[in-house]
């Protein structure tokens, strides 16, 4: 099932005018969430972030959009697909409603909310080979655009096709300025010693929920220290690990890029604290 501007309907009898703007412009924004036994994690800084990219996007605001309205929305859907008890993956779409070309004739929305189980309640640390490269054929703009989740993901699916050609299990992007600014489904963080390093938001990597909470989490453990900085190319090899963050798998590491063979000890010790989080939450 599929709650479409608030009504649930059987996901095969879901539909999407031709004309939608999420799919004729992209003209659209969303929200990957985690749900515990009808728990949303990390709820708030997600309502607050959909919000923020609303507003970036001109979309006007319905007055019905409150966190707790938006909270029962979610929790309805669940419910009604048998989900409320288990892990749950919702996205959460808002389009501006049809009319016009590149320039939109209403700034009002529209709201499409789907949901899937998820094997493991918790996150947990997968260990397995995992190699990232590079990808190089198109890059991210640097600014404030790039730090929203719209429906232009065409250089994420580009890394995609390259990484399953290639044999990589990921690929980094970069931007303008050849910085490292995420992988294709989150973001960066590289452990150098005491040091652990991620891409600041203004070099375009998305405002993750996660990047924010492991951010939060280093800065009260006083045996790191984490910085926001821009990461160059060559900076990957030198560093002891790297792993990367979203809120659907937590805490990602990788294993190899290129020659260098990467450890996971601080990956682990963080995911314990960001499972810890979440359960607060």
């Amino acid at each position: 099932m599929t709650n479409l501007d608030g009504k649930i309907v059987a996901s095969q009898e879901a539909s999407l005018s031709v004309s939608n703007r999420g799919y004729a412009y992209g003209d659209a924004v969303f929200e990957t969430l985690r749900v515990i036994n009808g728990k949303i994690m990390f709820w708030e800084d997600h309502y607050f972030r959909l919000m923020a990219s609303m507003r970036i996007m001109r979309m006007e605001i319905p007055s019905t959009f409150s966190p707790e309205f938006l909270e029962q929305e979610i929790k309805d859907l669940l419910e009604t697909n048998e989900q409320l008890s288990s892990a749950a993956r919702v996205r959460f779409s808002v389009h501006r409603k049809e009319g016009g070309f590149y320039r939109p004739n209403t700034n009002d929305v529209g709201y499409v909310i789907t949901s899937e189980v998820l094997e493991d309640p918790f996150y947990i640390m997968k260990e397995d080979f995992y190699e990232v490269e590079l990808f190089k054929d198109h890059y991210i703009n640097s600014g404030l655009l790039s730090t929203v989740k719209t429906n232009n993901r065409a250089i994420n699916v580009l890394g995609s096709i390259f990484a399953k050609e290639n044999e990589y299990d990921n690929c980094l992007l970069l931007n303008e300025n050849k910085s490292v600014v995420e992988a294709l489904n989150g973001n960066l963080f590289l452990v150098t010693g005491k040091t652990i390093k991620t891409p600041p938001v203004n070099d375009g990597c998305i405002k993750g929920i996660v990047r924010g909470k492991i951010i939060e989490i280093l800065k009260k453990l006083p045996e790191y220290t984490v910085v926001e900085e821009s990461v160059s190319a060559f900076e990957l090899q030198k560093a002891d690990e790297m792993f990367i963050t979203n809120v659907v798998m937590g805490i990602r590491p990788v294993s190899k890029y290129r020659k260098k063979e990467f450890k996971m000890e601080v990956a682990k010790e963080l995911l314990t604290k960001l499972n810890v989080q979440a359960r607060l939450s």
